[in-house]
């Protein structure tokens, strides 16, 4: 008989955990469906780009679409060694800025 009260503990502590379970499940996608509904009514209503024109991306600006920079850690540089483009990783474009990639702002 000393076992009883320890399982209406146990039983007692499985339901409350599982209903936070539940709770964080279910909040969770509330929210992330409101947050879709936000997004596919923004991306009605909202205009295009005007600095990548709608695409999302545009030519690295610190590499010029080139991939590599020509880097030196001296001040006065005796020889310039090409490096992979930090702002691009070599790809040669880079999300836009002004929209994060939405293709609208």
């Amino acid at each position: 008989m000393p076992l009883e009260p320890i399982r209406i503990l146990g039983k007692i502590a499985g339901v409350i955990v599982g209903g936070f379970v539940i709770i964080n499940v279910v909040s969770s996608a509330a929210i992330g469906a409101f947050q879709f509904t936000v997004e596919e009514k923004r991306k009605k209503t909202g205009l295009a780009c005007r600095a990548c024109r709608g695409k999302g991306f545009y030519i690295c600006k610190l590499c010029k679409g080139n991939a590599t920079i020509k880097w030196s850690p001296l001040y006065d540089p005796v020889c310039i060694n090409p490096c992979l483009c930090p702002t691009c990783d070599g790809y040669r474009v880079q999300r836009c800025l002004n929209c994060i990639g939405k293709e609208y702002c």
